[in-house]
């Protein structure tokens, strides 16, 4: 609805989040596809039996810390969203303006089980612009405004992934929401503006060694994993596919964003 809010409420948690847990009880919210008891009506959030893709439409005035008026002035952090189904992608990477016009360009996440009728397996799928449907003109229009406000701006950038750790879908385990929040606590209030990174060999992303309140091992992906050469196969692989999918921009791209690319 507009001036709303549509939540994903699969396995939502009163702990983990509980300004949109108390939405699911209160008057004025729909819910969509959430499984409920025909005779005492108590909703069950963890059933996923009829589809991963559980939501949650309520009124912004339903968040106690909501800005009312949608509008802001120029953002000092830009938050580039994806949930790899992989697990292969760090929770948190910083991003040269070159990067984040090619993960903007390449708008990738992924499908996992449940969230769509014949999908059984982690499947990547890349929208560009992380809207391609909206998009009316060429995407590379849209990718050299943003570097050029990036720059103009000095906006620092950050890829964020919500995605899986330990392992893909299905053996690992969801990124945890509170060390997805102390990363963005830690990014948005300046704590890695000097922070010790290390360069991901198969992304080429610059990724904090070490964040207040998050596990170090969960900066690292590979030493999540138990099977290291699983993770090694499946990082490549998805490299490979974010090499495949820019492949129909690198006419219309400079040089230093195509270096952007994983090197898998």
């Amino acid at each position: 609805f507009e001036g709303g809010c549509y939540a994903k409420v699969i396995r939502l948690s009163e702990d983990a989040e509980p300004e949109i847990f108390a939405t699911t009880q209160q008057f004025a919210t729909v819910l969509e596809n959430v499984v409920m008891d025909p005779n005492t009506r108590v909703l069950d959030l963890d059933d996923g039996s009829l589809t991963e893709n559980t939501r949650s439409a309520y009124p912004l005035t339903a968040i106690p810390n909501a800005n009312a008026s949608g509008t802001a002035g120029m953002p000092k952090n830009i938050i580039m969203l994806t949930a790899d189904a992989f697990g292969v992608l760090p929770p948190l990477a910083k991003l040269t303006s070159e990067q984040a016009m090619y993960h903007f360009l390449s708008g990738y996440t992924a499908k996992v089980a449940g969230t769509e009728k014949g999908v059984t397996e982690p499947e990547a799928t890349f929208s560009t612009c992380f809207g391609a449907p909206f998009m009316s003109r060429h995407p590379s229009d849209y990718g050299n405004l943003l570097q050029d406000l990036i720059k103009k701006h000095d906006v620092k950038c950050w890829l964020v992934n919500t995605g899986w750790t330990g392992g893909k879908y299905g053996t690992g385990n969801r990124m945890p929401i509170k060390a997805t929040r102390a990363l963005l606590n830690a990014a948005l209030s300046g704590a890695l503006n000097d922070a010790d990174m290390r360069i991901d060999e198969n992304f080429g992303l610059e990724v904090p060694i070490s964040v207040e309140n998050v596990d170090d091992k969960l900066l690292t992906p590979r030493e999540t994993w138990a099977d290291k050469d699983a993770y090694d196969a499946q990082a490549k692989a998805l490299a490979k596919m974010f090499r495949d999918n820019f492949a129909k921009y690198e006419d219309r791209v400079s040089e230093a964003v195509l270096a952007a690319a994983p090197k898998g």
